[in-house]
């Protein structure tokens, strides 16, 4: 597996002034804690709206042990906040975003509100405050999407690909990163599992004995978007190479001895997630640990990535059940072992 991480990728934030939306969350957290390790930023802007978190986050992380941190109390539906969040900031990264599918599906217009209009808000404030570079986070639920969260992210996505053709050729330049499920982060299937057996259950619930989905950590996750930012010009979705497995292997790692009861896939659910479609593959390179998804804009202006990369065979597609890179049991063992305890 691949650690996404290069000396220049480390020395891009130097100097800067960052900001990461949704900043007390589980990737927030990684990513603040990341950057302290291996960089030397200006200021360290977390913005987030839960104040709780803000309060827990700083005893972890003080603003008097680390002098680049700022707690910022704010929301992505509220631009005026966002732009005084924005204020002298070099790059964004936007994390917050409400992924809870089934509440989704029940509360429709606040995740649109989030997700959506939460986006542009940041596409805005980012060019009012001459912000340098913006990274959105974003999910294999966004490709050919079956539930309103996929389909916001998918929206969401193409706000931030759009957003190039706003800013001008010396404004702020907008690009995307896209990734499976989370080892570990919160409301993830893994957590769910580890309280249940915690609990005494005798069984596991499984959804589908087919269902197979990509994996990575939050320490791969926040490499990969430090990385690409680095390597980031504007308007690409940057797709990790990362392995898949099904959860009833899952399942079998995290407690080898319990049974499993098949519940049925939920609705909104998929059997296979998939991160580059068919359809995408025109416009994707593929480079040593990523793939990149070129703007399909005919007027596009063709800009050179900082490595060369090589086009894709015809009628490719990168999903979680035909994809050669499979999760073992050891490797899954090894990423559990990184969770904080």
């Amino acid at each position: 597996m691949f650690d996404f991480l290069d000396t220049s990728a480390k020395k891009a934030f130097d100097g800067k002034s960052v900001l990461v939306t949704g900043g007390t969350g589980s990737f927030g957290r990684q990513f603040v804690r990341t950057i302290l390790q291996v960089s030397s930023p200006n200021r360290l802007i977390v913005l987030s709206r839960d104040e709780q978190k803000h309060f827990a986050m700083a005893q972890e992380l003080s603003d008097s042990e680390f002098p680049a941190l700022r707690y910022f109390l704010g929301d992505v539906r509220d631009r005026d906040r966002l732009e005084l969040s924005m204020r002298g900031v070099d790059i964004v990264v936007h994390a917050a975003a409400q992924k809870h599918v089934p509440l989704a599906e029940y509360n429709p217009t606040e995740c649109v509100h989030t997700n959506i209009l939460g986006s542009e808000n940041v596409v805005r404030a980012a060019m009012q405050s001459g912000v340098k570079k913006v990274l959105a986070l974003s999910t294999d639920k966004a490709v050919n999407p079956i539930n309103l969260y996929g389909a916001t992210k998918l929206a969401s996505e193409k706000i931030f690909v759009a957003a190039n053709n706003l800013s001008g050729m010396d404004g702020t330049r907008f690009s995307v990163v896209r990734y499976g499920n989370v080892v570990g982060s919160n409301g993830s299937v893994i957590p769910h599992f580890q309280a249940l057996i915690d609990q005494g259950y005798d069984n596991l619930p499984i959804t589908d004995e087919r269902m197979t989905r990509f994996w990575i950590t939050l320490q791969q996750g926040a490499n990969f978007v430090i990385s690409s930012i680095a390597q980031m010009v504007g308007g690409e979705v940057f797709v990790p190479k990362i392995p898949s497995m099904k959860l009833v292997d899952l399942a079998r790692v995290l407690a080898p001895n319990l049974s499993h009861s098949l519940i049925g896939i939920r609705p909104g659910e998929k059997l296979h997630e998939t991160l580059v479609s068919f359809a995408e593959g025109i416009n994707t390179l593929e480079f040593e640990d990523r793939y990149v998804i070129e703007p399909s804009f005919a007027f596009w202006e063709q800009r050179n990535l900082p490595k060369p990369g090589v086009l894709v065979q015809e009628n490719f597609e990168y999903a979680s059940d035909t994809s050669a890179f499979q999760l073992t049991a050891d490797d899954l063992k090894n990423m559990l072992s990184e969770l904080p305890k």
